[in-house]
């Protein structure tokens, strides 16, 4: 299945996560931009624009759900390439004014996609790694998703203040028929779907829309998830309230900075120790990141929340993708990878609409500090449902090495 020998940064490992980076910027760029779009030109109430930012996220899911279960019978290149081409072409479609309806409609297209796209990168970049250093190899896959989620809003509200939306969206298209092209020169080895995996398809069964030994990490990361989104979706609107708005513009740069720097560390520490090493302070560092956040009342503390996060749930966020694989047989590997997602999207996109009813009981300081205590409080979640089993493993391996 692998490339031969322990090679991980080699010419396929490359392209796929470049195509990855230009899927994800893209998404981050129009996230900052269409809602503005959808108000300047069609006239769209607050709620409209929100529910055109949100129907991707829902898109995207569906994408993953129906995709998981199918990519090995489709074949994950040619999934890959059905998903760049729906994508570009959906990209070109922003430039059709017809309404509102019409938007929506493309933009839930989009993110079917996106989910189809992703899914198949994400599968492949799990193939081609070699085993040895698993979760090193996805530690910088996932790298290139976290410089996009620093990068696509930058540039995108960098461009809505200096060019029209036209302008925009060619740009979207121009990155996304790159990515295509990219795309082909990748090498894909192929992976024989055993009987077993191609007549389960044909019934409806939940094991073919994810994977089983996949959903207890999984829910680890809809979790945690789910408290990072309190940060994505409410950060401006804190720093407003606090007054470092011009602070604010940098943090998800400075946690872009400390989740690059500390990824090469973590990937490795986790293939020689175990998923424990990185998971069990990562969860101490968020915690204490967004208490951080909480009580920042200068630039230097709302950085240094930043920072913090990018410690915690960016490196849980990869080594939670990495078990996830771990866990799961060569022909279900794409389940797996589209259920780690499903869970992820789940919670980034389900967590602003609930954390959005409490906000108005607690205001943005006491949310963070609530958050802070359900991030450890997931922690003891984690032992549960992985940890001590993987801590149980370790001993019995350990023994036998001694014996």
């Amino acid at each position: 299945m692998n490339h031969p020998g322990h090679k991980l940064w080699t010419k396929d490992f490359i392209i796929v996560s470049s195509v990855n980076f230009f899927l994800t910027l893209i998404f981050y760029l129009l996230m900052v931009t269409i809602a503005v779009f959808a108000v300047n030109n069609y006239g769209a109430t607050t709620s409209q624009a929100g529910l055109v930012t949100g129907i991707f996220i829902i898109g995207t899911l569906i994408g993953r759900l129906n995709i998981g279960r199918a990519i090995d019978t489709i074949g994950r290149k040619k999934t890959l390439y059905l998903g760049l081409i729906f994508f570009t072409l959906t990209t070109l479609l922003y430039f059709v004014n017809i309404g509102i309806t019409f938007l929506l409609i493309n933009r839930f297209i989009h993110g079917i996609a996106l989910g189809m796209a992703s899914t198949a990168t994400g599968t492949i970049v799990a193939q081609i790694i070699p085993s040895a250093r698993k979760g090193e190899g996805i530690g910088y896959y996932s790298m290139s998703a976290t410089l996009a989620t620093a990068i696509g809003p930058f540039i995108g509200l960098y461009m809505m203040q200096q060019v029209t939306f036209e302008s925009i969206f060619l740009f979207c298209l121009a990155l996304g028929i790159f990515a295509f092209i990219t795309a082909f020169f990748l090498y894909v080895p192929q992976v024989a779907a055993s009987s077993k995996t191609s007549s389960e398809i044909k019934s409806f069964n939940i094991s073919n829309f994810v994977e089983p030994k996949a959903v207890p990490i999984a829910f680890i990361t809809l979790a945690i998830a789910f408290g990072y989104s309190g940060v994505l979706s409410f950060i401006n609107f804190y720093a407003m309230e606090i007054d470092l708005v011009r602070a604010a513009s940098f943090f998800f740069l400075v946690y872009s900075a400390a989740v690059l720097i500390s990824r090469p560390f973590t990937g490795r520490l986790m293939d020689l120790k175990g998923a424990n090493y990185v998971m069990y302070p990562a969860f101490v560092m968020f915690a204490a990141g967004m208490f951080v956040l909480s009580i920042a009342s200068s630039s230097f503390t709302l950085l240094l929340a930043g920072a913090l996060i990018g410690l915690g749930f960016g490196n849980m966020q990869s080594c939670t993708q990495a078990v996830a694989v771990k866990l799961t047989p060569v022909h279900r590997m794409g389940l797996a990878t589209s259920t780690f997602f499903i869970f992820l999207d789940a919670g980034l996109g389900f967590g602003p609409y609930v954390l959005g009813f409490i906000i108005p009981v607690t205001g943005y300081s006491t949310l963070y500090s609530i958050l802070s205590v359900f991030v450890l409080l997931t922690a003891g979640l984690y032992f549960v449902l992985h940890g001590k089993k993987e801590s149980a493993q370790k001993a019995r391996l350990d023994a036998s090495a001694a014996g």
